[in-house]
Parts: C-alpha cells; sequence; structure tokens
C-alpha cells in the first residue's frame, strides 16, 4: 500500500511539472513573433473581416408631421415655393412632397393621434451602398428594419437613434435633373436639420464612433456656453445640429423652434425679399448667428421652424472655429 502511495506521488509530481512546461511554452509562443505568434493572433480575423461603413454623402430628405396638409401644402409650395411631385423621388410618393433639388426633398406626414414631442418625423441619409449600410450597422447591435423598396425604386431602411429621432439611409436608383422648377422658389439646397439632444455622449457614441459624423462647429449663447452642437455627414457637406439645454418642460412652440431643418442660400437678402413676394407674414431676421451666418427664420403652420442661411459666415463665429468645409451651393 505503502509502495502504490510513494508511486503515485511520483506520477503526480511528473504530471505537475508536465503541466507547468506546457504552460511555459504557452505564454512564449503567445509572445514571441513568427509562426506561433500568429497562430496566436487568428481569431483577429473576425474584427478585420466586419463589415466596413459605406459613404454617407448627405441629407436625402426630411419628413415632418403636419396637422392639416393643405395649408402646410400651400406654406411650402406658395410661401418656400418649392415644386411638388414633379420628379425624382416625389413623383410616386403618396405623402406630400416636394422636390428641393435633384437628391433632396421635404415630405409631410399627417401627425399620429399621439403627438410625438419631435415633429421632425424623419431625418433621411443617402449613402452608396444600402446593404453593406445595413450590415454595418447590425455588426454594431443596433436594431434596423429590412431593406425595401418604394414605387421609385429607392431602397432604405428605418431605425431609431439612443434618444429615439428616426432616421432612415437611403439609396435611390436614379437622379433626375429633368424637373420642373418654380419661379418663386426661396432656395435650391437643404444643408441641415436640428434636434433636441439631453445625452450628448450617447448621441455622439452613435453619430461619431459609430457612424463617422465629424465635428463642424460647437457654441452657445455665452462664450463659455454649448447650446448647439454641430456634426457634418462624414462624406458629404451637410450636418445636423444638437440642440442642447433645452428644458424638459418646453411646450409644443417651443420645441418647434428647436427641432428644426435649413435651407441654404448665397445671399440672405435675395431670400428676404422672395419670402416677402411669396406672401410670407412674419420673418425672424435677417441677422448674424453666434455661428457667423448670416440667416432668417420663419415658421410653418404647425409651429416648425425652418431657417434660411448662407452658406459661409459673414464674420468669425464665437465660441469655436469651424473644422470643416462649408457647404456649397
Amino acid at each position: 500500500m505503502q509502495c502504490l502511495i510513494g508511486i503515485t506521488r511520483i506520477y503526480l509530481k511528473h504530471a505537475a511539472i508536465l503541466l507547468a512546461v506546457g504552460a511555459v511554452l504557452q505564454f512564449a509562443a503567445a509572445h514571441t513573433p513568427g509562426q506561433a505568434g500568429a497562430q496566436r493572433a487568428a481569431p483577429l480575423h473576425v474584427a478585420q473581416d466586419a463589415p466596413q461603413r459605406p459613404r454617407i454623402t448627405g441629407i436625402d430628405h426630411v419628413r415632418l408631421f403636419v396637422t392639416d396638409v393643405g395649408k402646410a401644402n400651400d406654406f411650402y409650395s406658395k410661401i418656400v415655393g418649392l415644386p411638388t411631385k414633379t420628379a425624382y423621388g416625389c413623383r410616386t410618393v403618396s405623402l406630400s412632397c416636394f422636390v428641393v433639388n435633384t437628391h433632396q426633398q421635404i415630405e409631410l406626414q399627417s401627425v399620429p393621434w399621439l403627438k410625438p414631442k419631435n415633429w421632425l418625423a424623419e431625418i433621411a441619409y443617402a449613402t452608396d451602398n444600402i446593404e453593406q449600410m445595413r450590415r454595418y450597422l447590425l455588426s454594431h447591435d443596433l436594431r434596423v428594419t429590412p431593406i425595401t423598396k418604394d414605387l421609385n425604386d429607392a431602397l432604405h431602411f428605418e431605425l431609431r437613434d439612443p434618444e429615439g429621432n428616426a432616421l432612415s439611409f437611403i439609396h435611390r436608383a436614379e437622379l433626375n435633373p429633368d424637373f420642373t422648377t418654380t419661379n418663386n422658389r426661396v432656395s435650391k439646397t437643404l444643408i441641415h436639420a436640428g434636434f433636441v439632444v439631453r445625452d450628448i455622449a450617447a448621441e455622439n457614441h452613435f453619430y461619431v464612433d459609430v457612424l463617422g459624423f465629424r465635428l463642424y462647429w460647437y457654441g452657445g449663447m455665452k462664450d463659455d456656453g454649448v447650446d448647439w452642437y454641430e456634426l457634418q455627414v462624414p462624406d458629404g457637406d451637410n450636418w445636423i445640429e444638437y440642440m442642447l439645454n433645452v428644458p424638459a418642460t418646453a411646450d409644443h412652440k417651443q420645441l418647434g423652434a428647436q427641432n428644426h431643418f435649413s435651407f441654404g442660400v448665397n445671399e440672405i437678402q435675395a431670400a428676404v425679399d422672395q419670402l416677402r413676394k411669396n406672401g410670407v407674414e412674419k420673418i425672424v431676421g435677417p441677422g448674424i448667428g453666434r455661428d457667423g451666418k448670416r440667416g432668417l427664420n420663419v415658421y410653418d403652420p404647425d409651429d416648425t421652424r425652418v431657417e434660411v442661411t448662407e452658406f459661409t459666415p459673414a464674420r468669425e463665429p464665437c465660441c469655436h472655429t469651424y473644422t470643416a468645409p462649408h457647404p456649397t451651393p
């Protein structure tokens, strides 16, 4: 019996030595260049094979909630001067739709019975590869809808950002430059959209870290404050604007001033003159904002702010310099 115990102890001792040697060899292989190191690093192929983000080139459309489609149609066609359903993505859209140019449009949607706080129903971004964009977002564990095709053969899918704002990505099969324009239009370019943001860190993780948006400008009512934070799309000059420090008790009219979109123009005075010819009742401005750009504001029948601003600043902005190219006509 003692002999058996002795043999067992010798066996266990040798086994322990062999295990220790094996552990040392594994450690050395993991930290040594060459074939063993390459074998240890093999699992990195998972990250290397992850989908790459395709291009995001700009804002395709902004969809707005409205209470009275007829009144809203009159505002955007007669006051803003946008052509309706003449070409491009507006041709067969069931919603009221207004062409801004060959690759942008404004859409109107009846507000749901449970009225939302944000009356920007959707901001849509153009991408050159809709399938890859969806795969890319899924690889980041984001919830997205299936890809669908509309009657204009545009492919798109929808999702929400961390604060619940609706957005979509869209790829259009064609751009039709031959649409009937109007002689009373105020602008031919949609340049940005803004919305209330509560958690800038969460939104930046989504828009900057995942989608690749880049800082354009930020500033505030005071030189040391940050009330507006602007991010350009990664492959174009359109941008979104976080509207920060908005009271949680803000009412519909106050939120309508924050959740907005903007047209771009070369000269703001020409926009003022055209709006007056079109019969607008009230113009806020023109003036120079804290961003250094000349601009003005009008409001649609549902109190959504429609901004018109010049493409480039007339003077140096407050608070922070611009860090990305300005939009062009």
